[in-house]
C-alpha cells in the first residue's frame, strides 16, 4: 500500500505526486548525495551541513516510507547503517542531471554563507558533460579546488567517468580558486587563456586542454528575462 502523503496537492496527477515525494525542502538534496552511492548518516549531514539532524531523520523516513531510499546494514565489521537509494530512486539520476544543468544556467556569484561541497563538485561534471563532443576523446582530468577538494574525470569516446582524489598521470591538472571560477569557464563568461590570465584558474599542462574541457563540459547560456507582457 502507498505510504500515506501529508503534504497533498488534491491531483490525481503523475507531476503531483512527485514533488509529493519529493518535493519538500531538502529531499531532492538527500536523493542527490545519494545518487553517488551509498552514505551513513554523518556523511549525510556533512554532506547538508545547514540541514537540523530533525529535519535530515523525518526526510529520510519519508523517502523511506516511499519507496526512494532504503536502510542497509553493512556486512563490513563496523556493522554501520547505510542509507542507499532503491531501483525507484535511482530512477531520478537522470532527472537530477537535467534539473541540475536546467539551474546551473541560472547561477550566479555564491553568496557568503553559500557551501560548495565534494558531491556538488562530482555532480557538476556529470551535469554539464556533452558526450556528443566526447566522442572519439580520451582524456582525464584532475581538478583541485583550493586543495580542499579534488575530483577527477575520465573521459573516453562519449563516456565519462567522475570520481573523488588525484588521478596519478592526468592529461590536465586545473587548480580552481572556487566552483563559481569554474562554473563561470564552462558558461562561457570567460575564456580558457583569460581564466588562467587572471588567476581564477591555474592549470599544469596545455592550455588546449583547458579549451578542449571548456567544449566538453558546458553550461548554456542564462534565460533572458521577459521584457513585458506578450501580446499575440
Amino acid at each position: 500500500m502507498p505510504a500515506p502523503i501529508t503534504r497533498a496537492y488534491g491531483q490525481f496527477c503523475g507531476l503531483a505526486r512527485a514533488l509529493e515525494i519529493i518535493g519538500e525542502r531538502w529531499s531532492l538534496l538527500i536523493v542527490r548525495d545519494l545518487v553517488l552511492g551509498p552514505k551513513r548518516y554523518d556523511e549525510l549531514q556533512a554532506g547538508l551541513p545547514k540541514i537540523p539532524p530533525s529535519i535530515l531523520s523525518a526526510r529520510l523516513n519519508e523517502l523511506e516510507a516511499t519507496g526512494v531510499l532504503r536502510r542497509r546494514v553493512r556486512a563490513e565489521l563496523d556493522a554501520g547503517l547505510i542509507y542507499e537509494l532503491t531501483q525507484y530512486g535511482s530512477e531520478l539520476d537522470h532527472i537530477l542531471l537535467d534539473l541540475g544543468l536546467w539551474g546551473a544556467r541560472s547561477l550566479h556569484q555564491p553568496g557568503p554563507d553559500d557551501v560548495f561541497t565534494l558531491d556538488s563538485a562530482i555532480l557538476s561534471l556529470y551535469t554539464t558533460f556533452r558526450a556528443e563532443v566526447a566522442e572519439g576523446v580520451q582524456i582525464t582530468y584532475e581538478i583541485r579546488y583550493d586543495d580542499r577538494m579534488i575530483v577527477h574525470a575520465l573521459i573516453e569516446d562519449g563516456a565519462v567517468k567522475v570520481g573523488e582524489g588525484r588521478f596519478a598521470g592526468a592529461d590536465l591538472v586545473v587548480k580552481a580558486t572556487s566552483g563559481a571560477a569554474m562554473l563561470d569557464l564552462m558558461s562561457g563568461q570567460v575564456s580558457a587563456a583569460e581564466a588562467v590570465r587572471t588567476g581564477k584558474l591555474a592549470i599544469e599542462g596545455d592550455l588546449a586542454d583547458l579549451e578542449l574541457m571548456v567544449r566538453l563540459f558546458h553550461v548554456p547560456a542564462a534565460p533572458e528575462p521577459p521584457s513585458g507582457i506578450v501580446v499575440r
